[in-house]
C-alpha cells in the first residue's frame, strides 16, 4: 500500500526558525543595530529577514520610532507563542544530541536591582562549576516591569519584594527583610538602630517613582498617620539614591542589603524603621504562561540555596 502524500500549508511560518530568533532578539533588544550585533549578523539581512517576516505574517510586527523599535500589537500577541516555540526547538535539540539529562540553555532572570548584588555573581559562579552548559540572562528592572516580563514570558524566573505577610499563590518565599531608614554618614537620625515612622515626616528624601510597592506602604502609612511623606527626588536607580543620600544630606528608604557595604565601608548608615516596621519578602516567581523546565528548576534550586546561606551571613532572614 503506497503512503500517503505528507500535507502541510503553503505557508509554513515555523520552518526557519532562524527568523523567529531574530524576531525575539530585535524584541528583546528593542533594536535592530543592537540585535544584530548581539546575533553577529548584517544589520541589512537582519533588517531584510524582519522585513520578510512581516509580508509572511501579512501583519506590522514593530513599530519604528527614532529611538529604536518595539512590539506591535500583533508582536506582543506572538512573543510568547514564538519564545515557547524557540524553547521547544532547543529541548528537541538536546534531546537528540543525548544532551538533555544535564541542565543546559538559558534561564532568563528578572531581577530589582537591590536584590541583584548579593545573589548574582555567586549564583554565577556556582552554575559556572555545577552546569557550564547553562547560561544566565540577567534583566535588571523597576518592580512593574518585571511584573510584566513575567505575563509575557520575557523572564522565567523573577525576584520581587512582596509587602505582604504571605507571597502570593505560586512563589516562594526566599528571604524576610526590614526597611530601613538610610542617610549620610555620621547623619544623627540614622546613627541609631531604630527610628520610628513618623520621624519620616517631611524629610528630604529620593525615592523610587509611583507606582511602586515601597511608594505605596509608605504612603498608605503617611496618610493613616497624617505626616508627609512628598520625595524630592523620584528615582528607580538604585546607585542613583545611593550616590545622592551619601553627598547631598537626603534619605532614602530600602533594604539593609541593598546598603551593605556601603554602611560597612562608613559612607551611609541605616536605621530600622519601627512603629510599624517595614517588613517585606523576597519573593521568587516563574513565567506565568508556561511551566518552568528542568534547568529552571535547577536554576531555582541554586537561588533558594543561595538565599539561605545569605541569611547565615545576617544580610536577611529566611523567618518571619
Amino acid at each position: 500500500m503506497p503512503l500517503p502524500k505528507a500535507t502541510g500549508p503553503s505557508q509554513d511560518l515555523t520552518a526557519d526558525l532562524h527568523k523567529w530568533r531574530a524576531f525575539v532578539a530585535v524584541a528583546q533588544l528593542g533594536s535592530i543595530t543592537r540585535a544584530a550585533l548581539h546575533l553577529d549578523q548584517d544589520q541589512s539581512v537582519l533588517s531584510r529577514r524582519i522585513n520578510a517576516l512581516e509580508r509572511e505574517c501579512n501583519a506590522r510586527l514593530f513599530n519604528r520610532t527614532g529611538r529604536g523599535v518595539h512590539l506591535s500589537e500583533v508582536g506582543e500577541r506572538l512573543f510568547p507563542l514564538v519564545r515557547a516555540l524557540l524553547e521547544n526547538a532547543e529541548r528537541l535539540e538536546l534531546e537528540v544530541n543525548g544532551q538533555a539529562r544535564e541542565p543546559a540553555g538559558e534561564v532568563r532572570l528578572g531581577l530589582l536591582p537591590s536584590t541583584a548584588h548579593p545573589l548574582i555573581r555567586r549564583l554565577f559562579s556556582r552554575l559556572r562549576r555545577q552546569y557550564p552548559k547553562v547560561h544566565l540572562r540577567i534583566f535588571e528592572g523597576s518592580s512593574g516591569q518585571i511584573e510584566e516580563w513575567l505575563t509575557d514570558s520575557r523572564v522565567d524566573i523573577a525576584i520581587l519584594y512582596r509587602y505582604a505577610e504571605k507571597c502570593p499563590p505560586g512563589e516562594t518565599a526566599l528571604a524576610y527583610v526590614d526597611s530601613y531608614l538610610v542617610g549620610a554618614a555620621g547623619d544623627a537620625l540614622t546613627q541609631a538602630e531604630e527610628v520610628r515612622f513618623d520621624a519620616l515626616d517631611g524629610l528630604p528624601f529620593i525615592l523610587p517613582g509611583a507606582p511602586n510597592g515601597l511608594r505605596n506602604t509608605l504612603d498608605g502609612i503617611a496618610r493613616t498617620r497624617r505626616i508627609t511623606i512628598a520625595p524630592l527626588i523620584e528615582a528607580d536607580s538604585l546607585p542613583l539614591m545611593k550616590s545622592i543620600v551619601e553627598h547631598e544630606n537626603m534619605y532614602t528608604v530600602l533594604p539593609l542589603h541593598a546598603v551593605w557595604q556601603e554602611v560597612h565601608e562608613g559612607r551611609l548608615s541605616a536605621a530600622a524603621v519601627r512603629d510599624p516596621a517595614l517588613g517585606r519578602i523576597i519573593s521568587m516567581a516563574y513565567s506565568r504562561s508556561k511551566g518552568p523546565s528542568r534547568t529552571v528548576m535547577e536554576v531555582a534550586g541554586q537561588i533558594e540555596t543561595l538565599a539561605n546561606e545569605i541569611a547565615g551571613e545576617g544580610v536577611w532572614r529566611v523567618s518571619p
